[in-house]
């Protein structure tokens, strides 16, 4: 695979990235966060389509200016550089919002005055030979041009230093994929200032009378591309790593809770929706599962009976602790609530009435429907269950 088709793949991938998270915008317009990613995600795909080879000729040719191409690109990388340095600073976050937007500011307007001088430079000075490879250093010794590879760099420099940095230092206080995707950050501006060194070697080299261009031409070009893939990656991870976390939690919960929805399925109102079918994202059938459970409990408080759960209960706190000996005596007294209501037997009495409060926290609902299935002590409530001789 050439230059060109490389950079144009990465450009592609960008664009799709892109695309996905302007899509997210419609539920949070306003979010500077993503709009910070969305900036990245865009700037980085246009850098990588103005500066294949064939598009950078294609620029001069269309714009009838030699090396025209030249600082339209390092404007565009000074820009992603800008929007870069401000997604680290809105993804970590401030208390306050005046510092983050003070922040932001301050590098937006640093970058395109760096912009602007390149601009400026470039037409103060006089790039005649059109050198789509080796700009940097066939003109390392030309007025103002020089001043313009030297300045892009510099403001490279500084950027690629400063996510390394900020990258670093917050990696240490997180984990998970938010961790791996802030050291593949660093990572990435590492090679960034690679690049920038490999590009400094060979200007220096050329000032001194040797030719190092290959660095420049060679090694550096290709390390662009790495170095842009590994930061695009860092910003990506987290949240499809977040993402896919969050769902298979989801997931676990759901098929945890199987037991206890199976139990108390008789009791599920007839008037509520069918079960979701599997194609339908498992946050939503968790909801629908844990709805029905909840609405399964209320019916099934009158037949809740106290002297069956305050006997599981002392049962099982002699061997484990007293969160899981409460969710094992809520199953009991689940289970033969669901025996008594299906047999039409009489409600109990108010004051006789076994208090469900494993209901009221996601891991003791899990420790209740994981006793519905494994509990000796629950099996052994279901089959010694006979009518309950109060009456409310």
């Amino acid at each position: 695979m050439n230059a060109g088709t490389a950079y144009l793949c990465s450009a592609g991938g960008l664009l799709v990235a892109t695309t996905i998270k302007v899509w997210a915008l419609r539920k949070s317009p306003r979010d500077p966060l993503l709009w910070a990613v969305i900036a990245t995600l865009f700037v980085g795909a246009l850098l990588f389509v103005t500066a294949a080879p064939p598009n950078l000729a294609a620029i001069n040719e269309a714009l009838g200016v030699p090396n025209i191409a030249a600082p339209i690109v390092y404007c565009i990388l000074t820009a992603f550089d800008g929007v870069t340095i401000v997604l680290l600073i809105h993804w970590r976050g401030n208390d306050d919002a005046r510092v983050t937007l003070r922040q932001t500011r301050l590098c937006l307007t640093a970058y395109a005055a760096v912009m602007v001088a390149i601009c400026v430079l470039f037409a103060l000075g006089d790039a005649p030979v059109e050198r789509l490879r080796d700009l940097d250093t066939y003109y390392s010794g030309t007025p103002w041009i020089r001043e313009m590879i030297l300045l892009y760099l510099a403001a490279h420099s500084v950027a690629a230093v400063t996510m390394v940095v900020l990258s670093w230092r917050w990696s240490r206080k997180v984990p998970g994929t938010l961790k791996a995707g802030l050291l593949l950050i660093a990572a990435g501006a590492a090679c960034t200032f690679a690049y920038d060194l490999l590009k400094y070697t060979a200007i220096i080299a050329r000032w001194l009378g040797h030719d190092l261009d290959w660095l420049s031409t060679n090694v550096a070009f290709s390390l662009a591309g790495f170095s842009a893939f590994l930061v695009s990656a860092g910003f990506l991870l987290p949240p499809i790593g977040q993402g896919i976390g969050s769902r298979w939690r989801a997931l676990r919960r759901f098929r945890g809770l199987q037991p206890l929805w199976l139990e108390i399925r008789p009791e599920i109102p007839s008037t509520s929706q069918p079960p979701m079918p599997w194609w339908q994202p498992v946050e939503h059938r968790l909801m629908q599962r844990e709805r029905d459970i909840f609405d399964a409990v209320l019916r099934l408080t009158p037949w809740f009976d106290r002297s069956t759960g305050a006997g599981v209960y002392a049962r099982a706190l002699a061997e484990q602790s007293e969160s899981r000996a409460r969710s094992e005596a809520d199953a009991a007294v689940i289970a033969r609530a669901v025996i008594w209501k299906g047999c039409a037997a009489p409600a109990v009495a108010p004051e006789l009435r076994w208090t469900v409060s494993s209901t009221e926290d996601s891991e003791d609902l899990l420790t209740m429907s994981v006793a519905i299935l494994r509990s000796a002590r629950v099996e052994v409530t279901r089959q010694t269950t006979a009518l309950p001789e109060h009456r409310a």
